[in-house]
């Protein structure tokens, strides 16, 4: 029987998901990301405009590049359907605003902690200004290959965006609206769950975006390498 409660399913997985996935928001940066780091890639799934693709990588085992949308309840949903579906494992590779000098544009940075001060992480059970850790393990794998680390605070509308300045924190230079609810969604679920953030600089060009997108993309696979 279907539970009342819930919505019918965000996605609809046309093609099985991996164990390992890695997670953006934009669709369009989906398809960049399985255009390399994908063999033969299969589009596992389009509705809502969340694209996905699972495909081989170099070792052997398969690998998902997925869009779980923007902001945190976009992601919580969507994670608890793909963790439902088989994923065990997950990266986030995203975009962050930096609130510290000691970030420069075009960055690629580990996230050590996530700052919830989201109404997601509110309704995962996390208070406001609780620190969420990613998986250990997998934050190693990323620091590993010298990324610096970082704490980011996460918020439901940027300033940019008109939400007001975020709250400072020791040691979080950066500010996002989806890293603290994935994680607590991740927590939540019993998975496995990091992420690694590139920071784009004012009127930087397409191709310099483009770049620093794949070195995030990269990073985030490699992570996930058996």
């Amino acid at each position: 029987m279907n539970d009342p409660a819930r919505l019918p399913p965000i996605l609809r997985l046309g093609h099985p998901v991996a164990e390992r996935a890695v997670l953006v928001g934009d669709p369009g940066r989906a398809l960049a990301l399985a255009r390399t780091l994908l063999e033969g890639p299969l589009m596992s799934n389009h509705a809502r405009g969340l694209w996905g693709y699972t495909g081989g990588t170099e070792d052997g085992r398969r690998l998902s590049v997925l869009s779980v949308g923007t902001g945190g309840p976009s992601a919580a949903a969507v994670l608890r359907e793909l963790h439902d579906a088989g994923v065990r494992r997950v990266v986030r590779a995203g975009s962050a605003v930096a609130t510290g000098p000691d970030v420069a544009a075009g960055e690629v940075r580990v996230v050590r902690f996530a700052v919830a001060h989201d109404g997601t992480s509110r309704a995962l059970g996390r208070a406001p200004g609780d620190e969420i850790r990613p998986d250990a393990e997998l934050t190693a794998r990323l620091t590993g290959t010298g990324l610096t680390d970082l704490g980011v605070v996460s918020v439901d509308l940027l300033p940019a965006d008109g939400g007001p300045p975020p709250p400072e924190h020791p040691g979080a230079h950066a500010v996002d609206r989806q890293t603290a609810p994935l994680l607590a969604a991740a927590a939540r679920l019993g998975l496995p769950a990091a992420a690694v953030l590139g920071f784009p600089g004012p009127g930087e060009s397409d191709d310099a975006r483009a770049a620093w997108w794949q070195a995030v993309g990269a990073a985030a696979a490699g992570a996930l390498a058996a």
